[in-house]
């Protein structure tokens, strides 16, 4: 059903308001950036389906199917706990940022924290790096969307043989038309797939603890990970790609009501609610393994372990529906990463460091419909380019998601020294909590910052590729962040007034 490496890294409502008056300018009180309505985007987004747009970032039933079984190779009984260590530290993480959300009220996401903290040359940087993370992330999606709906075509329905890239190129159709209108339909569209995603595996999870017999052995056999775990640097570095995306919590500041507590509320129920459903799953698997064949059972079957697992606990046709869904998962998540990346480009052709047409406002629709169009079309030509150079979507995936997810994670530690800096810049004009503006960002800089020399020294196993292509894609990786440092510096010699607005701030 999937390649174990198509998900190494997946492998990350109704409350709020909306206006249509596009004419008046909006600058809200402690905005840095001078929006008019017609730079600013609309939606009317709520707590729950800002938190299904961050669930749906990392695609849950292809999590589930297709990662865990990866994570219990490296960690075994120990994945569970892999998972709250990694919930633990990232709501460490959220407290500056969600801190940092409040004095920072510019919709640029990392793009703005970091030029609040470290200055315009860094965040027109990280935003290079995101942007770039987010294009290359979300192009994993549509070879892995191909290959599982070609083989539940061909394999259950006896369907015809359609030619992969047709289906790559159908989707990224699909999502394009949803990214292009009101950021709500994509929420519905998300909310709607990440209830049925979560019901399956709900079944599933249910399934699996009722097959151990209450035995104590099996369904209480995890253990929390230790530092002398021979796999858990790989494990962490695996797992915490599953938490990304709920950075978007921040992105859409413009398409919520009342952001000041939409976000918060939001950022920590995406961290515990990733964090405790995966961590349930992987319980689930060990409860039906055992906690001591759990390791052997993945590594032995790793592809169609929750298949197998599923078709045992209940039956075939709970298995195929399953299948079914993992695909509108991989849409779901493909959406999700192209909304964020739209408005990454949104964002920067908003302050003129990308060409202003990509910050182009839907009259209607209040969305940026044409950086989403560029996004389709980046990846649709990309399809089209590798298909006729005769490279497999097999080849594509681990290498588009795990050199992206690099990125983005270089880009949160990045983030997370932003945060710190920040508030230490300000500690005499802004005070703010110890806990909340100094040691949270602290413990969570270090943290990141491991996982990152991690990343550095496991890059070829990340995008499970060769010396040639890690040097290459890690090299480009730092050039991206260089370069957009550089950049600014330009900009700041050449065109003062675009420097002026870099990071979402007052031009």
């Amino acid at each position: 059903m999937l390649d174990a490496r198509s998900v190494s890294w997946f492998s990350i409502d109704q409350i709020l308001d909306d206006g249509d008056d596009m004419t008046s300018t909006a600058n809200r009180p402690g905005d840095g950036a001078a929006r008019t309505e017609e730079q600013r985007l609309r939606g009317n987004m709520g707590v729950g389906e800002l938190v299904m747009s961050v669930l749906a970032f990392s695609s849950p039933l292809t999590t589930v199917a297709g990662f865990i079984p990866v994570l219990l190779i490296f960690s075994g009984r120990t994945a569970p706990g892999i998972y709250l260590l990694l919930t633990l530290m990232l709501l460490i993480f959220s407290v500056g940022f969600v801190r940092m959300s409040r004095s920072v009220e510019n919709p640029g996401g990392f793009y703005s924290f970091v030029t609040a903290g470290l200055g315009r040359p860094a965040g027109l940087g990280g935003a290079f790096l995101a942007l770039f993370g987010y294009l290359f992330i979300g192009f994993f999606a549509p070879s892995l969307f191909a290959v599982t709906l070609q083989g539940f075509v061909v394999n259950t329905l006896h369907g015809p043989d359609i030619p992969w890239y047709w289906y790559a190129l159908g989707i990224i159709t699909v999502t394009t038309a949803l990214a292009y209108n009101r950021i709500d339909l994509s929420a519905k569209v998300l909310t709607t797939v990440m209830i049925l995603e979560v019901i399956v595996v709900v079944i599933f999870d249910l399934a699996a603890f009722a097959s151990s017999g209450g035995g104590a052995e099996r369904s209480i056999g995890f253990a929390l990970p230790w530092v002398a775990d021979a796999g858990l640097g790989l494990a962490l570095l695996f797992a915490v790609g599953n938490f990304f995306g709920f950075e978007a919590t921040v992105i859409y500041r413009d398409e919520v009501r009342n952001p000041e507590r939409t976000i918060p509320r939001a950022t920590y129920l995406a961290v515990i609610g990733i964090g405790v459903f995966y961590a349930v799953a992987a319980w689930a698997y060990i409860a039906f393994l055992g906690a001591d064949d759990a390791q052997g059972a993945a590594e032995a079957n790793t592809v169609n372990l929750f298949n197998d697992a599923a078709t045992s606990l209940i039956g075939t046709i709970f298995a195929d529906i399953a299948v079914v869904l993992l695909i509108t998962s991989i849409l779901a998540s493909m959406l999700s990463i192209q909304n964020i990346a739209a408005r990454y480009s949104f964002s920067l052709a908003a302050d003129r460091a990308l060409p202003a047409f990509l910050g182009r406002v839907h009259s209607r629709h209040g969305s940026p419909h044409i950086s989403a169009i560029s996004i389709g079309l980046i990846w649709g030509a990309a399809t089209v380019i590798f298909t006729v150079l005769g490279v497999g979507p097999d080849s594509l995936y681990p290498i588009a998601s795990g050199s992206g997810s690099f990125a983005i994670l270089l880009l949160m530690f990045i983030t997370s020294v932003s945060v710190l800096v920040f508030f230490l810049r300000r500690r005499g004009s802004e005070p703010a909590s110890v806990w909340k503006s100094i040691v949270a960002p602290l413990v969570s800089a270090v943290f990141l910052g491991i996982i990152t020399v991690l990343a550095i020294t496991n890059y070829s196993a990340l995008i499970d590729g060769s010396t040639v292509l890690t040097v290459v894609f890690m090299t480009f990786t730092f050039a991206l962040f260089a370069g957009g440092a550089v950049y600014a510096l330009v900009l700041r010699a050449k065109r003062p007034e675009i420097y002026a607005r870099l990071g979402r701030q007052k031009g």
